[in-house]
């Protein structure tokens, strides 16, 4: 039966058999949807990517106070954009590792203190200039700056001077660091003609598309850039639509108006991935969702009110309701098993009675205001539900406020004191720690300020001891555990969903949802 699926999926790929009379044949044979449509991809990737077409996204997460400067970007929708016109000088590979992006190559001197970065000769920007060592350098600096409002500001301070030799990038260090390739795969630092310091919000990069209409909140168009240098980007137009309701953007897939969707709603995915013309894809991460408080704003900065909120939480609960499953429980860290140096602490369980011995201890008898919308996950509104009334239990009363969409990410996270949000975590603990809980990272946004985890993340990059290393993040974990702004119940799989229009997926991809949001510059118009 096998073979038999295999030849009439060749045919389909071959032009020969169309998509609806495969199916209906495979059902015949019982076969499943699900297997049907693996058979097919199987088919296409086999057959080589297909050029030419249309490639069109359904996205959430996108608002019209959006900016195009990859420094400010803090949702889906600015990541789907820069992976279509811009470039990092290394990237995650599938399966573990790094490969090349406008860096060639990379080493280090014996202590890791001293990191020299080939860039690549044979790349040009969308508006015909050449790349250059000096580009590469800009790009840093204007990231690196006192003043920058740049989401890699914390992953960049460890760095003592810049320069260039050549075609050579190298960076100085205050102490050594192994991870810093790692650190250079982070989106913000997409290299820009003279870093960007000049039109920084002008999506003028590398990557293999070129931005041509834009539409904040609502619609994108990218053409295929003629001059790329590399083997991304197989449709000539790729189309990134803004659909901020889950139930829409699933409806639109289904429909044919759309040939990928990310963040498809758990409590439905069964459902959608039963559609004969519709696959959805589950990948395991870092990523998760998250109720944050500043710890540095009343009542949040009293540490016991802290630990009511995390002891009053039913983790267990949210995985199953909100998650339905795809996903796992959190402990009020950000680092799951998807990280390589990761120890297991001691799982903090949902416990009315110590959530209201400490809420007692804390002695607050004021609003405990919580603000949440749809656009920060996936059902955050039923989560801050279920919240409220897990803490109901221990005698503690939680206000809810919902949010617009629109907004959400420049208006309530970041700048409220207690808020639900959405990290899609990162390639180390140093870069996740770096971005968010180092005290004068530009993200920190639990308002985390701790001088001994400061010291500790600082020793830890120069540990080149991986077992002292994984023990000292053990210790930082447990530190915000005990004492952060960050309630952690759930990380999420990542369930993105394409339909059969498209092909070339492929499993494996670490970073963000959709292939770690290069779909549309990886995948192909095959129908």
């Amino acid at each position: 039966m096998n073979d038999q699926l295999h030849y009439l999926a060749a045919r389909v790929t071959a032009g020969r058999m169309t998509r609806r009379a495969f199916f209906g044949r495979a059902a015949a044979l019982g076969i499943t949807a699900a297997a049907a449509n693996f058979a097919l991809s199987s088919a296409a990737i086999a057959a080589g990517p297909q050029k030419g077409g249309t490639i069109r996204m359904g996205i959430q997460g996108g608002s019209t106070s959006d900016s195009l400067d990859p420094a400010l970007a803090t949702n889906t929708v600015a990541l789907a954009l820069i992976r279509l016109w811009g470039e990092p000088l290394l990237e995650l590979a599938p399966f573990g590792g790094l490969e090349p992006k406008l860096a060639t190559s990379y080493e280090a001197s014996a202590d890791a203190k001293t990191w020299t970065f080939k860039i690549r000769t044979d790349a040009t920007f969308s508006n015909g200039k050449s790349v250059t060592a000096e580009d590469v350098l800009a790009t840093m600096e204007r990231h690196s700056g006192e003043d920058t409002k740049s989401g890699a500001l914390g992953v960049m301070r460890g760095i003592e001077s810049m320069s260039v030799d050549g075609d050579n990038f190298i960076v100085e260090l205050k102490q050594p660091n192994a991870d810093l390739p790692y650190l250079m795969t982070d989106y913000h630092l997409i290299i820009q003609p003279n870093g960007g310091k000049d039109a920084p919000d002008a999506a003028i990069g590398t990557g293999p598309y070129v931005l041509k209409s834009t539409d904040m909140g609502v619609r994108f168009v990218a053409e295929k850039n003629p001059d790329y240098w590399g083997d991304l980007g197989h449709a000539d137009t790729v189309e990134l639509i803004v659909i901020n309701d889950n139930t829409a953007r699933v409806a639109a897939l289904q429909s044919g108006q759309v040939d990928m969707i990310d963040r498809v709603p758990p409590q439905t995915a069964n459902l959608v991935d039963r559609a004969p013309n519709v696959t959805v894809h589950s990948t395991k991460g870092p990523g998760h969702y998250v109720f944050i408080a500043h710890c540095n704003t009343a009542p949040f900065d009293n540490n016991d009110l802290r630990m009511a909120l995390k002891y009053g939480i039913d983790r267990q609960e949210l995985v199953d309701k909100v998650l339905a499953g795809y996903g796992s429980i959190g402990n009020d860290t950000p680092i799951n098993d998807s990280y390589p140096l990761y120890t297991a602490l001691p799982q903090r369980e949902y416990d009315p009675d110590k959530a209201a011995f400490h809420f007692k201890k804390a002695d607050y008898d004021g609003e405990i205001l919580l603000r949440t919308s749809e656009n920060s996950f996936p059902g955050a509104p039923d989560a801050a539900a279920l919240f409220q009334q897990s803490l109901a239990k221990a005698g503690i009363d939680l206000t809810i406020k919902r949010e617009p969409n629109d907004g959400y990410w420049s208006e309530v996270w970041n700048a409220k004191p207690f808020c639900t949000s959405y990290w899609g975590g990162r390639s180390t603990q140093d870069q996740m720690f770096s971005t968010a809980y180092l005290s004068t990272a530009d993200w920190n946004d639990t308002r985390f300020d701790d001088p001994k985890f400061d010291q500790m993340l600082i020793a830890a990059r120069a540990e080149l001891d991986e077992a002292k290393r994984k023990e000292i993040y053990a210790d930082m974990g447990l530190i915000l555990n005990e004492t952060g702004g960050l309630i952690c119940p759930m990380f999420n799989d990542f369930l993105g969903a394409t339909s059969d229009r498209v092909a070339g997926w492929v499993d494996g991809q670490r970073g963000y949802d959709l292939m770690n949001m290069y779909g549309p510059s990886k995948m192909w118009v095959a129908a």
